[in-house]
């Protein structure tokens, strides 16, 4: 099996619910699980963000009048039912169910309909991106896939290959990621790309307050509530 990464990009205006991703630094949506075949998709769905942010994202994920998957239309012919399984100030569940999915041109119908069953699909949504990752048999015409996705896609939407690999990490990060807030979120991702973590360190906290715009107390306190989180729930799952 490989790994394949397609990377949706949305300009402004077109797509209400990426439009609220777009909008609002930190918001984040990951998908837990999603199954297809060539007639039903079930989907999981963890968004998270500031209660603010949340709201308006089920302002349109909740509106079952509207697709927010077909890539073509703005609506499409397929039936849809949402539930809330989860809500928490800043962490929220979603449950997906569509039938008849071949009406609507997605990613999950396309690659089903090109890779047959048993396909594993992972998603996520932040800022203008809609990330994709299917875990697709070696000996498959991906190029094909990717050409599918391509001829469909609505004005205002484009596509990239982001990466072929090995599978990796598949469904990690679920366990910890509704556990912090959306700033503690933020300080420990500027704390991995700047290397904080690194052996030796390439940054400090007063490095991580300058490209935060914050305090130092601020970062340093935010990243040991996010330490002392994920290490616990680590301690709780696994010693």
């Amino acid at each position: 099996m490989r790994e394949f990464e397609f990377v949706l990009t949305y300009r402004p205006g077109a797509d209400e619910l990426m439009d609220v991703f777009r909008e609002r630094s930190g918001l984040r949506a990951q998908t837990a699980a999603c199954f297809a075949n060539d007639r039903s998709m079930w989907r999981v769905d963890h968004v998270l963000g500031s209660p603010d942010a949340l709201d308006a994202v089920e302002e349109h994920f909740l509106d079952e009048t509207t697709c927010n998957e077909c890539l073509d239309v703005a609506g499409c012919d397929s039936t849809r039912e949402y539930q809330v399984i989860s809500s928490e100030p800043e962490h929220r569940v979603y449950f997906t169910r569509r039938e008849e999915i071949q009406h609507c041109h997605s990613i999950p119908y396309l690659a089903v309909d090109h890779v047959g069953d048993g396909l594993l699909i992972e998603a996520e949504r932040c800022d203008d991106e809609y990330v994709w990752r299917l875990l697709i048999p070696e000996d498959c015409a991906v190029g094909e896939l990717y050409d599918r996705v391509d001829e469909r896609l609505r004005d205002g939407i484009s596509l990239e290959l982001g990466h072929v690999s090995d599978p990796q990490n598949w469904n990690g990060g679920f366990g910890t990621a509704g556990l912090l807030t959306p700033e503690e979120r933020e300080t420990v991702a500027a704390a991995v790309r700047a290397g904080y973590y690194g052996t030796p360190r390439d940054a400090t906290v007063a490095d991580l307050a300058d490209e935060l715009d914050t305090p130092h107390s601020t970062v340093q306190y935010r990243l040991q509530r996010a330490e002392e989180k994920i290490v616990s729930r680590f301690a709780s799952e696994t010693l």
